[in-house]
Parts: C-alpha cells; sequence; structure tokens
C-alpha cells in the first residue's frame, strides 16, 4: 500500500511540474493567462464589490500647492528601421474634402490580453511597411502582460525613441473634420475611444472599458468611418454619431505617425493644431461650447478638467473634476486617465487623492499610475516610507515606468 501510494503521489506531482512547465509556454500561456486573471478578478470583486468612483469632499484644502519636477524622458533601447509602404506620397487635402475616402488597410493582427494599444500602433505602422508586430511594441511600453493600460504618451513615446525615421504626435479636441481631413491627406488615424465588454467580470461591472482605434477610410453617403478594430475585427463600418459618442470621454484625442520627411507636410495639414498649447486652447474653448449645450455630460465635465489641468490651472481643473465624479463616471475610468490625481496633488487635497487612488486601485491592483499618485500623496502627509513603499509597487507594475524611478530618486532610495 505504502508503495503505491508514493507511486500515486510522485505520478501526480510529476503531473502537476508538467502541467506547470506547459502553462508557460508562450502559446499556451498567451491562450491561459488571462481567463485565470480574469477568473481572479471576479473572486476578488465579488468579494470586495464597489460601486462608483468616490466624490471629492466639499471643503477646500488650505495648504500650500505642491510641486513635483518634471520625470526624465524615457532613453531608447532599440532602433529598428521603416521603410515606407507603397501608397502613393500624400498630399495635402482639397477644400472641400471629398465625399469617401478609403485607404488600403495594413494586415490586420487580433490583439493579445490588455494589448489594443501596442496592437493598433502595430497596425498603424505596419501600413507604413513595418515589419514587426505587437510583441515588438509592448515589451517596451508593458513589459508585464498583465498591464491593463498604455497610455497615448506611451504609445507615442515609442515611435518616437524607437523606430528610427519616424515620429507620432498626439492632439487633442479631434473632431469628425479633423478625422476626414487626415484620411483625405492620405493616412490613417489613430484614436482611443471606448467600448462596452462583452460580459461582465463582477457582479456590479459596467462593463465600461477603454480601447484603441485605427482609421482607414470614411463615407458621407454612409455617414460611417471604416475602421481596423484589434478585438472585432478588419475593415468595420462605425458610424459618425458612435464614434463620436465613443470618442468623447477621451478628450477627443487622435494620434499621427508619419515619416520624418513629411514633418513639414504635417505640420500645415494641421495648421494652427501644430502648436500643442495652441491645440490645448482650442480643445478647452471647444469642451467650454460643448458643455453650455450638455451641462449635465459626466465626460465633457472631465475633459474639461484635463485641459484645465494641461495649462496648470488645478483649483478649476478639480472643480471640474468633481462635477464629472459627482454626474457619475464608469467603474474603470481612472484606469485609463489620471487628472485628477494630478490636481488634486497641486490643490493639496490628499485624503481625496487617497480615496480616489484607493477606489483605482481596487479595480485595478497594478495601476501604476494610481500607486504613484498615492505614493506622492503619502510622501507630502509625512508618510515618506509609505510613499517609497508605493513607488515600488509602481516599478514592479512597469519596470519602465520613469515616473516611479524619478520618484525614488527623489526620495533618495533605491528601486
Amino acid at each position: 500500500m505504502k508503495t503505491s501510494f508514493r507511486a500515486y503521489l510522485w505520478g501526480a506531482l510529476s503531473a502537476l511540474v508538467v502541467l506547470l512547465a506547459l502553462y508557460f509556454v508562450p502559446p499556451i500561456h498567451r491562450r491561459l493567462a488571462w481567463r485565470w486573471d480574469a477568473a481572479m478578478t471576479t473572486l476578488r470583486m465579488s468579494a470586495r464589490p464597489v460601486g462608483a468612483p468616490p466624490t471629492p469632499r466639499p471643503e477646500v484644502a488650505v495648504s500650500a500647492t505642491a510641486t513635483v519636477l518634471p520625470s526624465p524622458t524615457a532613453t531608447a533601447t532599440a532602433t529598428p528601421t521603416l521603410t515606407p509602404g507603397p501608397t502613393a506620397t500624400p498630399t495635402p487635402s482639397p477644400t472641400p474634402l471629398p465625399r469617401q475616402v478609403r485607404l488600403k488597410p495594413p494586415k490586420w493582427e487580433s490583439q493579445d490580453w490588455n494589448n489594443c494599444g501596442p496592437t493598433t500602433l502595430a497596425l498603424y505602422l505596419r501600413w507604413w511597411g513595418w515589419q514587426g508586430d505587437q510583441y515588438d511594441i509592448s515589451r517596451v511600453v508593458k513589459p508585464k502582460r498583465g498591464d491593463r493600460n498604455v497610455n497615448v504618451e506611451e504609445l507615442v513615446g515609442f515611435v518616437n525613441n524607437q523606430v528610427r525615421g519616424f515620429s507620432a504626435i498626439y492632439r487633442v479636441g479631434g473632431d469628425l473634420e479633423t478625422l476626414k481631413r487626415v484620411l483625405a491627406f492620405g493616412m490613417p488615424v489613430m484614436i482611443e475611444e471606448s467600448m462596452t465588454l462583452e460580459k461582465k467580470f463582477w457582479p456590479t461591472d459596467d462593463r465600461w472599458a477603454a480601447h484603441y482605434l485605427l482609421i482607414t477610410g470614411y463615407d458621407d453617403a454612409a455617414q460611417e468611418f471604416t475602421t481596423q478594430n484589434s478585438w472585432s475585427g478588419p475593415n468595420l463600418a462605425v458610424s459618425y454619431d458612435t464614434l463620436l459618442h465613443n470618442w468623447e470621454p477621451f478628450n477627443f484625442v487622435y494620434v499621427l505617425v508619419f515619416p520624418n520627411a513629411r514633418t513639414d507636410a504635417i505640420k500645415r495639414l494641421l495648421r494652427s493644431e501644430w502648436d500643442v498649447d495652441a491645440n490645448r486652447r482650442h480643445a478647452l474653448a471647444r469642451i467650454e461650447a460643448l458643455l453650455k449645450a450638455h451641462p449635465d455630460d459626466a465626460y465633457l465635465w472631465f475633459d474639461l478638467g484635463t485641459n484645465l489641468v494641461y495649462f496648470e490651472r488645478y483649483d478649476e481643473a478639480t472643480d471640474a473634476y468633481a462635477r464629472a465624479l459627482a454626474l457619475g463616471l464608469p467603474q474603470r475610468f481612472l484606469r485609463y486617465q489620471f487628472g485628477p490625481f494630478i490636481a488634486y496633488f497641486h490643490t493639496a487635497r490628499f485624503d481625496d487623492l487617497l480615496a480616489l487612488t484607493d477606489y483605482t486601485l481596487k479595480i485595478t491592483p497594478n495601476s501604476e499610475e494610481a500607486h504613484l499618485w498615492r505614493g506622492w500623496a503619502l510622501y507630502r502627509l509625512g508618510k515618506k516610507q509609505e510613499a517609497i513603499a508605493e513607488f515600488r509597487t509602481a516599478l514592479e507594475a512597469n519596470p519602465h515606468y520613469e515616473d516611479a524611478k524619478y520618484a525614488l530618486q527623489f526620495l533618495g532610495a533605491r528601486p
């Protein structure tokens, strides 16, 4: 009996070792890891259900405004070379714009887990003749596969620091004409938008999430864009109204990728929008105008706050974010945008900042941005060691996170 039991035990242990080894084989791991994470998320959120993000306290903080020096720019580690693809050299679009534009789409690629940003950027670069894929990008911008968010700045930084001969920029406050002008110019345009998940991942899940989209054409007669969606598929039609609705929560941001040799042509295309300050002033004025017609739109109030943060008008930004939060934002919203963290910090509303980052981390425990700003709040409250722990956690979530490295250096702590 003892021999039989030992044999059974060794057999079970051997099978477990084999299964664990197979789990980490890349193709198998890619298929199973997200399912495991989804199951753990369901268990965690079922045990600790959440509602809407917290609203700030009505009283105004009186502490002095805090200042954090900007973090250093990430350094490049590789510079693959691109050769522009077979498309014709674009020329400035005529006025009026053509009624229809259809660009040849890039070879489509289905995204990996939480990888719509790198995948959509890969599609864009591939349109220009790039030979890489989403994993060449994600290894740089999100070295941890479970990282649930890649910011626009990170994607633009990848092109500018990693892809020789090409540049990327992003601007905000776009509209339908902006998108159509870029397409008529002869190149795709990338946006960040919202989407509705197919299923709930916890009992109170509102299924709202962020997504990136590459636009390769439009048709005024049909009132729709042609899009390359890394989640849903290639060459999908999206109505003008639907795209505007989904685009609004992200300040109508758009990304352009182009060869350096065509920079002057892009400047002419964008006109005054090439200048970042002018673009932000235009975006701020546009949001203010939209709010007059839609004063109960939480997304517009949030966009207003984000544009005010750019101009360091932090008190006004805090008021705008408070309106957005009071009107109601989706549960995952602060996984993707961090303007309130910055505004609360610079107006010394540290308790509000801690409450908001605590909520964010309940939804997304590995949000490096939430850990970072939670650390700065703790530091300003005199809790240096707790702040250092938060900065280190942020760096664990994303080992390439320069803001966390800077924060630790600022406090004289090792990574």
